[in-house]
């Protein structure tokens, strides 16, 4: 007999809490900040902290450059900053994406333009991008989601005809591609340490590159223009204050350590929850890590209503009074569907840079613009894994879903 759903009155498949990542945070980290208070500078300039940071995670990923920054926002702001567009330029990427993969762009009086993300899937579709591309196209923005390569070498091929390519790895930490980790395929390659990656100090970012120029270039945006090395201030262009602070880098230095251990962990524990719901009709986990580096920021699975026989917002509320975790996320829709870019809300009463006279066409944001990545938000279900769940936690989760599709199918 099947057994009755939580949500229609019966007994819930898990009942005591998940573990929280709160566990990744110890004495590593308070030995680091401790090290910092006692030294009595807080601040990046005369503390060596960032700096310990920078060359380690540049040889992590085997970079010659790597610039920490206060947030991934600021990473990619940074990045963009670097390759200099002029006002009006374009830069290419994805709707599927946190609203920090875009700010820089405008604040740099450049303009982004969504490409669709393929079919069924996550990633830009190289094609999409192509058909975009203008001669004021300045970048390209490839977002690794989820913990998932994008297609890299399609990207790559598009670069070679001048076109920066900047990584946005901010979920992808360690997720390769072809081999080589992402981050260290494109022109510049952009981390975050938000409270809800990999590795966390709160907030934070980091930039990489092994081109000296874009660099240096991405040094001083980040240091007000500030050039340190002679007696005056000598500011060389218009920059941000983006230097992280010290506390902030001994926290992420601590994390830095354990990064190879937790996301081992977690390309275990998502690869085993792939393999025990692979198979159920309308149910479509993301691909393993086996043929794709997959990393697993978080957990993503679409549910497509008409081969399961429930909606998506059905499956959540029953998986949820299973005791299983699930949320929807962008329910608003892609990005250029929120009032910032569908109403080009920027500066002041102006629509700038969407109306500056720099601009060689006018670009509206509305629905429809990427069908492809308008139907996956609405078939996409989020579901948590990370280094601290146990298989038994997997199990339970796996039941639940099987509980929950088997239901379904039959109502």
């Amino acid at each position: 007999m099947r057994a009755r759903l939580a949500i229609d009155g019966g007994d819930p498949v898990r009942t005591r809490p998940f573990p929280t990542r709160a566990e990744g945070m110890g004495d590593a980290e308070l030995e680091q900040l401790t090290e910092v208070i006692r030294s009595g500078n807080l601040n990046r300039v005369g503390g060596r902290k960032t700096a310990e940071v920078e060359r380690a995670f540049a040889e992590l990923l085997g970079m010659r450059h790597a610039l920490a920054v206060t947030s991934g926002t600021a990473a990619i702001h940074t990045a963009v900053a670097a390759v200099n567009p002029d006002p009006g330029d374009e830069i290419i990427t994805t709707p599927l994406t946190d609203m920090g993969t875009v700010i820089g762009i405008i604040y740099q009086n450049a303009i982004p333009v969504f490409a669709d993300v393929e079919a069924g899937g996550y990633h830009l579709d190289p094609d999409s991008v192509r058909s975009l591309i203008t001669p004021r196209t300045r970048a390209i923005i490839p977002v690794h989601i989820w913990g998932m390569a994008a297609r890299m070498e399609e990207f790559l091929e598009i670069g070679r005809a001048g076109i920066p390519i900047i990584e946005d790895c901010a979920q992808a930490y360690l997720t390769e591609y072809d081999g080589r980790r992402v981050g260290t395929l494109g022109t510049l390659g952009c981390f975050s340490l938000q409270q809800s990656k990999h590795i966390t100090c709160g907030d934070g970012g980091l930039v990489v590159t092994n081109d000296d120029g874009l660099a240096e270039r991405a040094r001083l945006f980040a240091d007000k223009g500030w050039d340190r090395t002679g007696e005056d201030r000598g500011h060389a262009f218009l920059g941000m204050n983006y230097r992280i602070t010290e506390l902030q880098s001994a926290v992420a230095l601590a994390q830095l350590g354990r990064v190879k251990e937790w996301v081992g962990r977690r390309r275990a524990l998502g690869d085993a929850l792939t393999r025990q719901i692979s198979g159920i009709p309308g149910l479509h986990p993301p691909a393993t890590s086996e043929t794709s580096g997959n990393t697993y920021w978080f957990y993503p699975l679409r549910i497509v209503e008409e081969e399961f026989g429930q909606s998506r917002d059905w499956f959540v509320r029953a998986v949820n009074a299973e005791g299983i975790p699930a949320w929807v996320w962008l329910r608003g829709g892609p990005l250029y569907m929120y009032d910032a870019l569908r109403l080009q809300r920027t500066f002041g009463t102006s629509h700038h840079p969407f109306d500056c006279a720099c601009a060689s066409r006018r670009i509206d944001y509305g629905p429809g613009l990427c069908p492809n990545a308008e139907r996956t938000l609405e078939e996409l279900v989020c579901l948590t894994v990370h280094e601290f769940y146990t298989e038994s936690d997997i199990a339970d989760m796996a039941t639940a879903i099987h509980k929950v599709a088997e239901a379904a199918s039959s109502r």
